[in-house]
């Protein structure tokens, strides 16, 4: 169960650390190599880039995480804290089922991935394991998006068990 919660508080961090470490060191020994070795590495760049790939999708279910988001910001705050978080939940809806549409089609996407056997150029690396990144993205974007949800609707209970608390005092 503390795995569980660790995970669910840390996963996508460690995981954007580990990458952007590792692409920080690869990008690092390629300039020493390049610049004081006079030997340029063939897969660093190569690497680079499936690493970054694979950040970009993971940083999708870390935003949703810790909604980071660009929002129109003089929009929501027009509205009343009631309809503000109505909102929240329906966008919410909105990004889980969009991300739940986009989850099928990255598996379909990786399955085609795999049948085609392909290997990348400079690593001989199976591009399905590059492929695999938009799958993981989406799915825990799918994950990130139903927690809030559900947390958007123990909002929506508390404001309106509050709104009938204010509701009673006024009679």
């Amino acid at each position: 169960m503390k795995l569980l919660h660790w995970l669910d508080d840390n996963l996508e961090e460690m995981l954007l650390i580990i990458l952007l470490t590792a692409m920080t060191l690869v990008m690092g020994v390629q300039v020493f190599s390049r610049y004081i070795l006079n030997a340029s590495l063939s897969w660093s760049e190569e690497l680079t880039r499936y690493l970054f790939i694979w950040s970009a999708f993971i940083s999708i279910s870390y935003c949703i995480k810790k909604w980071i988001s660009i929002k129109i910001d003089q929009l929501i705050n027009v509205f009343s804290k009631s309809l503000y978080v109505v909102f929240q939940l329906l966008l919410n809806v909105v990004l889980c089922l969009f991300f739940l549409y986009m989850s099928y089609h990255a598996f379909c996407f990786l399955q085609d991935s795999i049948a085609s056997a392909q290997r990348s150029p400079a690593l001989g690396l199976p591009m399905y394991i590059v492929q695999a990144a938009p799958l993981v993205g989406f799915v825990l974007a799918t994950i990130r998006s139903f927690q809030q949800i559900l947390w958007e609707s123990t909002n929506i209970k508390k404001l309106l068990a509050h709104e009938a608390v204010n509701t009673k005092g006024e009679k």
